[in-house]
């Protein structure tokens, strides 16, 4: 139950307009030179000087309040959140109306925090940021890494001892606070900082953990969208293992902690040497196969000598010079048996009888045209190449030797 204050003033004294405003104004910020106000925000406006003019209410009433361009807020204002500010109240004699002064704002618990970043993620997420298709592969042996962080926090601190202690690389700080008013935007400047210099491989953004109040700076708009639009890479190792901002669905890959994303971008000495070995295994075991198959091909090639392919077409010509004198000589065997059955006829068919005589004959001089021994026999030669192939033509080649009938010469 709020107490009923004794009136200030007495009832008969009269005022001017200015008097009654002044007066009333010091009444109210004497009686309230400090005071706690939870509820919504509404009606947020910031004028072009700086200044946020906006509204808290609750379900009956509601009150104006200011905060000056000077005053740190540590998160996004919007309509709907729940806060709790802290200040003055004070009169605004020109519009009759009273206002609070804020010195400090924060949100009004956890919950209403975590309602603001599930908000926010979902409308982000509908623009595609935490994507799949955006994220990009990280490096396989970066050369130089860049950490977004404070310079003296133990985030910082842990990252160098663990990348000493695997894989030491260069490193390149962009200090930057991690907490307060000015955070997101600093670690926005670092981000986007590495991607105007394109001076590292990959980007950890980094802090220890912390209430869920100071971790709020990475879920700023402006920090996820800077993560998202990177063309480098990106490592968040922000908190702990069971903390989550907006920042570790934008970026490429998430780790659970700083140590963490230290871990991630480089791999161990260790692993390397380990890796190397197998692969040199894998190489000596597939050289060895593929040798072996080799020399199993190579075995398996019969090449025959030159004289011997020689000799084989020889005895191919003898066989179709066998094989055409048996047909030759059945063609003759024929031809006579009809002769005999003609010779019968001896008026009727004499004229047939010289013309076959004539055609076996003839057929005879072929048999023996044929061979071709017969036709080196009548003074004709074969010049043939280094390759034992005939040649035919002035310009088939340079000859290596000539056959005659009674002999081949080389050349």
């Amino acid at each position: 139950m709020i107490e009923k204050p004794q009136p200030f003033v007495q009832a008969d004294t009269v005022y001017s307009v200015s008097d009654a405003s002044s007066l009333l104004k010091t009444v109210v910020e004497t009686a309230f030179p400090r005071i706690r106000v939870r509820g919504e925000l509404s009606q947020i406006t910031r004028a072009s000087s700086g200044h946020i003019y906006m509204t808290i209410k609750d379900a009956n009433s509601a009150i104006s309040a200011i905060i000056w361009r000077s005053t740190p807020v540590p998160f996004k204002l919007e309509d709907g959140l729940e806060v709790i500010i802290t200040g003055r109240f004070t009169t605004y004699p020109a519009r009759s109306n009273y206002q609070i002064i804020v010195s400090e704002i924060e949100m009004a618990g956890a919950g209403a925090i975590l309602k603001m970043l599930e908000e926010r993620k979902r409308k982000l997420a509908a623009e595609g940021l935490f994507d799949q298709a955006r994220k990009k592969p990280l490096p396989r042996f970066p050369q130089t890494i860049g950490i977004v962080s404070s310079p003296t926090g133990a985030a910082f601190q842990d990252i160098q001892n663990r990348l000493r202690e695997r894989f030491p690389v260069h490193v390149i700080l962009y200090p930057a606070t991690v907490q307060g008013a000015t955070a997101a935007t600093e670690i926005t400047a670092g981000v986007e900082y590495f991607n105007r210099a394109k001076n590292v491989d990959v980007i950890i953004v980094a802090r220890g953990g912390g209430a869920l109040e100071d971790l709020l700076p990475f879920s700023e708009e402006c920090v996820v969208r800077a993560v998202a639009a990177s063309e480098i890479p990106v490592v968040s190792g922000v908190g702990h293992e069971p903390d989550w901002m907006l920042i570790d669905f934008a970026a490429d890959v998430r780790a659970p902690t700083p140590t963490g994303a230290a871990e991630i971008v480089v791999p161990t000495k260790l692993s390397l040497v380990q890796e190397l070995d197998n692969l040199w295994h894998r190489m000596s075991g597939m050289f060895a196969t593929r040798l072996a198959n080799a020399r199993a091909r190579m075995d398996s090639i019969v090449i025959k000598n030159p004289t011997q392919l020689l000799m084989e077409r020889e005895q191919r010509l003898d066989d179709l010079g066998r094989t055409l004198g048996i047909l030759i000589n059945a063609k003759i065997t024929d031809a006579t048996r009809k002769m005999e059955i003609i010779s019968t006829f001896p008026n009727i068919l004499q004229n047939k009888m010289t013309s076959l005589n004539q055609a076996i004959v003839h057929i005879g001089q072929m048999l023996g045209s044929l061979g071709y021994k017969s036709v080196l026999q009548r003074g004709y030669a074969i010049v043939r190449n280094d390759k034992n192939q005939i040649i035919s033509r002035a310009d088939g080649g340079r000859p290596a030797s000539i056959e005659f009938a009674d002999g081949v010469v080389q050349i």
